[in-house]
């Protein structure tokens, strides 16, 4: 077939051991940490959270709340004892975290979390033990199991960093065809060395990178370089390992070995850009900063004022402090991102929309340029019949019969996509004979009598057949991007097909709704510059890049970072992977290859593009939940702490510790109550049905708009 054939890059390819290079992997990006702080969060969360429903049940002020009473001889030392493996076990990440962040000036959340449970629990301590006070053993309990779940969903995210490295890997096969004088041997390919010669099948895997020294075949390279169409290689074509061969075989030798190979350079690539990419400073962290301080200032100020200016004692001076910090206690700040992420998860999760890294939905709301990989994301990453072009005494309908019923007998991209297009308009298909095929040039049968020839223009050359005919028209399609195959019958033309890779119908709206929200749209691909031209000007995109290999991919989405833009990343192939760990937002499509949707921040289940759209409408319905929750979680206290500190006691108002534990739960309700009116929130793209009139010819745009092409 031509030498033009369509591959997609969206296949992914056989496993490899590839065990050394994994372990190193899972080293360098600290997998084995993110994996042990993941199970040490879930064993404290489930171990605590079984521990505070007998600590709620025996707390006084939850039984006096809902009017019950369940009481025993040794009630409260059993609630201390319960309480005390909560605030001490539970808690002692958070006590940990504190430790580190103390000695270089930070209150984070660790410091308030670790002061409200450590206060609150030796004040509760003492009450049971040494004077008559209120306890807050259920208040503390309850902090630490939330925050420890939060923290367990945050590990768990951060643990999936090193799956797209496992998965590059598996590109390369685990063994090689080896040629030795006259045989040939299998070997482990990490035996393989540079100048080793090697066989290639038909339909086997580029075992290494290296140079074809004899032989003639086509290769796929989608999944490594992005070329939608099998590339033609030749003596002296260089081939690049874990690529996959056509129907043709070669010897090649071996030029790259290790870290020098195309694919180890990709996970190079992506470990670079995760090591560079720094996490979002949240929100949270710098109210809980401003609250620790706070907390910790009018806390100790309220129990100096009260124990030396006052003659009201020693224990209600600590109630006084202990108060602040109570009422100062982040549960609603612990809980207003984290709900409001969780909930914004199912609500994306319904639309198809996976999130994989939860600063993710806060980051895309500040996007404003979108990268679309072309092939299998834009494009359905499969050639359709676009042109048929008769010559000579034979319909359109005949000429597609006849090459179908030839090209039925092949696998290739080219061959599936007219037959498909035959069977679209349900045309009969004529029996075909003697089928053979000529590997970089096309295939040949007897069909009906005659013999049908399809394939490229060497391919004619070969046979003797003219094509001056349709020299204008080969022209014609040649510059918007297209494929051709020439057809013959009995030695003469009989026509041309041009076949290119179908745009998704659903892209013309994405793009379109894309630059109305106010984002600029690009296109990164690794094919021709014509296909890329043509994709581009169909949708109307503002940049292009064309014939960029994965590396360069990755140096794109900096580039265009280095301008201050924030930038999100769609993809689905390997090619792909770099590109969407630099991106502020690396977003797959869930059809596409393992390695992309490990390397991304978010997948859409639905291969649409237009959950783009949707994504960005989830990310500004989250951002909002998100800032509604911490003002609300941080500006109660404005009110409620000056009021734990008894600034109103002269005028008879004491806020006593159990209702300050109160106010604080109900800023929880309100915060989770918050977040769950989010799922009211409506973020699917409705269906847009796409006619021919809206796929606009090249070059054209309904609002006047011209795409450029990106150096």
């Amino acid at each position: 077939m031509p030498d033009d054939h369509a591959g997609h890059e969206g296949h992914g390819m056989p496993g490899a051991s590839g065990a050394p290079a994994q372990r190193t992997v899972e080293h360098a990006h600290g997998g084995g940490h993110h994996a042990g702080m993941e199970q040490e969060f879930r064993t404290r969360f489930l171990v605590t959270a079984l521990i505070t429903i007998p600590v709620l049940v025996l707390s006084p002020l939850i039984q006096q709340f809902f009017g019950y009473t369940f009481t025993f001889p040794g009630r409260e030392y059993l609630l201390w004892a319960l309480a005390t493996v909560i605030a001490v076990w539970g808690a002692w990440p958070f006590y940990r975290g504190a430790a580190q962040a103390l000695p270089t000036g930070t209150f984070d959340m660790n410091v308030l979390v670790s002061l409200a449970v450590a206060a609150g629990y030796l004040f509760s301590t003492a009450a049971t033990f040494f004077f008559v006070a209120p306890e807050f053993y259920w208040e503390i309990s309850t902090l630490v199991v939330f925050l420890l779940f939060g923290h367990w969903m945050e590990m768990r995210s951060l643990r999936g960093a090193t799956g797209a490295l496992r998965e590059l890997l598996k590109l390369i096969p685990p063994s090689a065809t080896r040629l030795v004088d006259d045989r040939t041997e299998t070997v482990p390919t990490e035996a393989l060395h540079q100048g080793d010669l090697l066989l290639v099948r038909p339909g086997d895997q580029v075992p290494i990178d290296g140079e074809v020294i004899d032989g003639e075949s086509e290769v796929n390279e989608a999944l490594v370089t992005g070329e939608s169409r099998p590339v033609p290689k030749g003596p002296g074509d260089t081939v690049i390992g874990g690529t996959q061969n056509g129907t043709g075989a070669f010897r090649m030798r071996v030029t790259a070995t290790g870290k020098d190979t195309a694919v180890a350079q990709i996970v190079t690539l992506i470990t670079e850009a995760q090591a560079s990419k720094t996490r979002t400073q949240r929100l949270a962290d710098v109210a809980a900063q401003y609250l620790t301080i706070i907390a910790l200032v009018v806390g100790i100020s309220a129990f100096a004022f009260w124990i030396i200016f006052t003659a009201e004692g020693l224990v209600f001076s600590l109630l006084r402090m202990v108060t602040v910090f109570i009422i100062a206690c982040p549960h609603a700040l612990g809980l207003a991102i984290p709900t409001v992420v969780i909930i914004a998860g199912t609500l994306g999760a319904h639309a198809g929309i996976l999130v994989r890294n939860n600063e993710a939905t806060e980051t895309a709301v500040r996007l404003n340029s979108i990268i679309f990989d072309k092939t299998g994301t834009l494009t359905k990453g499969e050639f359709g019949v676009t042109d048929i072009v008769p010559t000579g005494k034979l319909s359109e309908q005949q000429l597609l019969q006849l090459a179908a019923a030839l090209e039925v007998n092949s696998e290739h991209a080219i061959a599936r996509g007219i037959v498909r297009a035959a069977e679209e308009r349900q045309l009969a298909r004529p029996a075909s004979t003697e089928f053979r095929a000529i590997p970089g040039r096309g295939a040949q049968a007897q069909v009906e009598g005659t013999i049908i020839a399809a394939g490229n223009q060497r391919l004619m050359d070969d046979l003797g057949v003219e094509t001056n005919a349709v020299a204008a028209e080969v022209d014609r399609l040649t510059r918007q991007g297209k494929t051709l195959v020439y057809v013959a019958r009995n030695a003469r033309l009989a026509g041309v097909f041009a076949l290119a890779d179908v745009i998704r119908p659903e892209s013309y709206q994405a793009v379109r709704e894309l630059r109305a929200l106010g984002l600029e749209v690009a296109m990164l691909t690794g094919d021709h510059e014509n296909v890329a031209a043509y994709v581009a000007d169909a949708l109307g995109l503002d940049t292009y890049f064309a014939q960029v290999q994965p590396g360069q991919k990755a140096e794109r989405v900096k580039a265009l970072q280095a301008q201050g833009k924030r930038v999100g990343m769609v993809g689905d192939g390997i090619n792909d992977a770099p590109a969407l760990v630099q991106a502020d937002v690396g977003i797959a499509i869930g059809a596409g290859t393992s390695v992309a949707v490990e390397s991304a921040d978010i997948v859409l289940v639905k291969n649409d593009p237009r959950d783009v759209v949707s994504l960005i409408h989830l990310s500004r319905a989250t951002i909002r939940k998100m800032k509604q929750n911490l003002l609300w979680a941080t500006g109660y206290n404005v009110i409620a702490i000056p009021v734990a500190a008894g600034v109103l006691a002269p005028v008879g108002v004491v806020l006593r510790p159990e209702w300050a534990a109160l106010i604080m739960a109900a800023s929880t309700i309100i915060v989770v109550i918050n977040a769950l009116l989010l799922r009211r929130t409506s973020i699917a793209t409705p269906p847009a049905h796409v006619s021919p009139i809206e796929r606009r010819p090249p070059g054209s745009d309904e609002a006047g708009h011209q795409h450029r092409k990106a150096a």
